[in-house]
């Protein structure tokens, strides 16, 4: 006779069931260890000297300016208009 805890079913569920926590276990700390990397990256940026005398929001405006020239021409092209 086969004790209820000796079970193939018992043995089957239980080692699915540690399978998955472990999984999960794993897929948290990789989780925590990314979010821990993306706080580093925001304050690094927020330290970052170029930040702080306004030099990327004149980086922006320069990009901003240079995608919208770059519309232009695309519209210019799609419209068979030379240049």
């Amino acid at each position: 006779m086969i004790t209820p805890l000796l079970d193939p079913s018992v043995i089957t569920a239980t080692s699915g069931l540690i399978a998955i926590i472990v999984i999960a276990a794993a897929l948290l700390r990789g989780w925590q260890g990314w979010l821990d990397l993306k706080r580093q990256e925001l304050d690094r940026n927020v330290h970052h000297p170029a930040a702080a005398d306004g030099s990327s929001i004149g980086t922006a405006r320069i990009e901003l300016a240079d995608l919208k020239e770059r519309i232009r021409k695309l519209e210019a092209i799609a419209s068979g208009v030379e240049l």
